[in-house]
């Protein structure tokens, strides 16, 4: 429980100064005129009282307990005010100080001296490095920001002090409520999941929102985060989307995969709503803290104006939301009082010299059809427009409903007031059509997340002491690679049907094998030097006559050497050439983050050239695997299209679900990929062609 940080009855401040300039002076001017209604102890050796509070030398010296210290003194005096409070008692430390790990090899060793200091008192802390922290419903402002922001719904968690202090002048500019503000900075002990969790079971908070930079612990992540999720939406924005986490790239899979990748799997994996932007963070939160989620994704559009009506219109269509079809009774209603050249039908135009009755009758009838989910109320400022009045209106009417009603006022000064009017009475406001849609979309989408069924973990019988044997030969040989015959055995030993394969040394051997095979064959070249065979020229299919098998042998050899001059190449794998099937590709590739990631895609130029992946965080469940399978854009080609017959997709899904087991299994699994795994028709399951690991 973190209570300490947001209902403390008393707080001490270790650094309180009388100069203005100063944080020490800043923090405790803000408990004070934040209205902090419990103890204050400013602790200051040289200052007899500050701001009126009588001052102490150190924390010793305070006659109680005090149950919060702030700490903002040089960091080298950090750790031993720490360990003062410790034994003081106190329950909670945010130490806004700065000097740690974000200051090199020093600073994180100061750091993991105070983490240590907390831990053996039991202590909890935030910080250092951070901003504080604000609770504007219980009026604390334990940080140096401005000003406490307006009471609301809304907790915002963020790892940037900087863009906290933005966030909270945003939300005073705007009148956008917040419950609880954190800012963790280095996030030492107190981390994003205990806030999450904490906020999860805050009566005050409705949504909770994050700007994360990196995780700690993103397994843990996952697993407590989707609990709080299915209570109370969760919405993030992301900041470094580069695949710079990603240190593997010896696979298509670890080339593919990406940090950013790994984070976008987790979070729909646990239920969080990712926003692409700080704007869209807060577009979505007023949506959900002001308005109720919708039922269904059937929108209709009221507006004074057609040109943005359109807009709205093409945002529904991009969002896969439906533009809602009104019932006759609502169509003939409308008819009644609306002008004969007003359009009835959705997207309802009541015309530009609609005033604020009409808006209010038109939006209300709408609410009322059995057809609609959402309402989106647009108003442009035009010559008899009633801006304020209208937006009185709309929000009477959102009152009295309990379909989600957002509103679009464009324009600049001429809306403000009413902008104004709806933002304060819980009717979120977007200055464009696009952005109201997007907010709907994804109050829709969190309900379905909720709603669905998040399926189960399958289990298989495995032979682990046969992978057991095989991966400690490959360790104890030095090698971080299995080689085609070990990889095989490695998917065999978990029931995936493997392609017969025999190795050759020269090709006599080659001829021996095609004569007894009697049909064509893929000779694949083997050294452990090359491990992108195809690159290196060392893939040959198709192979149908006993001179082309020769052929392809010869060119094999001589592409190899060419690859690579000092490449030791012990022979060839042949293959019988299966046909009739669709190639795909899994893989994993371990995150720094959240450890194996799954992807599955289309294998050939799909993967190569589209990149048409999707991605999960192992342990998968059942439902995860099929969604793996929607989620790729080239889908079609496996369900079924024009000649192409439908692929065996449960013989993929249970392939996936196989590969999840194993990697939790054996952690030890960098990277792993079936490049390609053939999938053939409905009912004739599917054979992994080629298998790559590496530990």
């Amino acid at each position: 429980m973190l209570k300490s940080f947001f209902t403390p009855a008393s707080i001490a401040l270790v650094g309180a100064s009388k100069r203005t300039e100063k944080l020490g002076y800043r923090i405790l001017k803000n408990l004070i005129d934040g209205g902090f209604k419990g103890s204050i102890y400013p602790v200051n050796p040289s200052a007899e009282d500050i701001l009126n509070l009588k001052t102490y030398k150190n924390i010793s010296d305070i006659p109680e307990t005090p149950e919060l210290v702030i700490i903002v003194i040089p960091a080298k005096y950090v750790a031993e005010v720490a360990e003062e409070c410790g034994k003081k008692g106190v329950k909670g430390l945010i130490v806004i100080s700065a000097g740690f790990k974000e200051a090199g090899e020093k600073g994180r060793q100061k750091e993991e001296e105070l983490k240590k200091i907390a831990k053996k008192y039991g202590m909890r802390m935030i910080g250092p490095n951070c901003l504080g922290v604000i609770d504007a419903v219980n009026n604390l402002n334990a940080s140096f920001a401005f000003e406490i922001p307006p009471k609301g719904k809304i907790s915002f968690i963020t790892q940037s002090g900087a863009l906290g202090t933005a966030i909270l002048d945003w939300a005073s500019k705007e009148d956008v409520g917040l419950s609880k503000f954190v800012s963790f900075g280095n996030m030492a002990d107190v981390s994003e999941t205990d806030l999450i969790e904490e906020f999860g079971e805050d009566p005050e908070t409705k949504v909770i929102l994050l700007y994360l930079e990196g995780l700690e612990n993103g397994r843990r992540f996952i697993e407590k985060v989707r609990a709080v999720a299915a209570k109370k939406p969760i919405i993030m924005v992301k900041a470094g989307k580069s695949s710079a986490g990603s240190k593997a790239v010896s696979s298509h899979t670890g080339s593919l995969a990406g940090s950013d990748n790994a984070y976008s799997a987790a979070l729909k994996q646990s239920g969080v709503i990712r926003a692409d932007s700080v704007e869209e963070l807060f577009d979505y939160a007023v949506a959900f803290a002001y308005q109720p989620i919708p039922q269904n994704g059937r929108v209709c559009i009221v507006t004074n104006a057609g040109g943005p009506a359109v807009m709205a219109v093409d945002a529904i269509e991009g969002a896969k939301l439906t533009l809602a079809t009104l019932s006759d009774k609502t169509i003939n209603t409308l008819k009644s009082f609306l002008p004969a050249a007003a359009n009835v039908k959705n997207p309802v135009d009541v015309l530009g010299d609609a005033l604020a009755d009409t808006y209010s009758r038109a939006l209300e009838l709408v609410l009322s059809d059995q057809n609609v989910d959402a309402v989106i109320s647009i108003l442009t400022p035009q010559v008899i427009t009633q801006i304020p009045e209208t937006a009185e209106k709309i929000v009477q009417v959102s009152r009295t409903n309990k379909k989600p009603v957002l509103a679009c006022f464009m324009g600049g000064k001429r809306i403000n007031y009413g902008a104004n009017v709806l933002i304060k009475n819980g009717v979120p406001n977007y200055p464009f059509p696009e952005r109201a849609v997007s907010s709907i979309s994804s109050m829709l989408n969190y309900k379905r997340w909720v709603d669905k069924s998040k399926g189960a973990i399958v289990s298989f019988d495995a032979d682990k002491k046969t992978v057991e044997q095989i991966i400690t030969v490959i360790k104890k040989s030095g090698r971080k690679t299995a080689g085609d015959i070990e990889g095989r055995q490695i998917l065999s030993a978990y029931g995936i049907k493997t392609v017969e394969s025999v190795f050759a040394r020269d090709v006599s051997g080659c001829k021996e094998y095609f004569e007894k095979t009697g049909s064509a064959i893929v000779m694949k070249i083997v050294s452990p030097d090359i491990l992108h065979k195809t690159e290196a020229g060392g893939v040959k299919v198709g192979l149908a006559t006993t001179e082309e098998v020769e052929k392809g042998f010869k060119e094999i050899m001589e592409s190899a050497k060419r690859y690579k001059k000092d490449a030791v190449i012990e022979g060839v794998q042949l293959q019988p050439m299966i046909s009739g099937g669709t190639e795909v590709i899994v893989g994993v590739n371990k995150d720094p983050q959240f450890g194996h990631l799954l992807m599955f895609g289309l294998g050939g130029i799909y993967v190569e050239l589209l990149k048409d992946v999707s991605f999960r965080v192992v342990p998968v469940t059942d439902v995860d695997a099929e969604e793996m399978l929607e989620e790729i854009k080239t889908i079609k080609m496996l369900k079924g299209f024009r000649n192409i017959p439908e692929r065996d997709l449960p013989a993929i899904k249970d392939v996936l679900l196989r590969i999840s087991q194993m990697c939790c299994d054996f952690p030890e699994i960098a990277e792993m990929d079936i490049n390609p795994l053939m999938v053939l028709e409905k009912g004739k399951g599917a054979v992994a062609v080629d298998a790559r690991f590496s530990f």
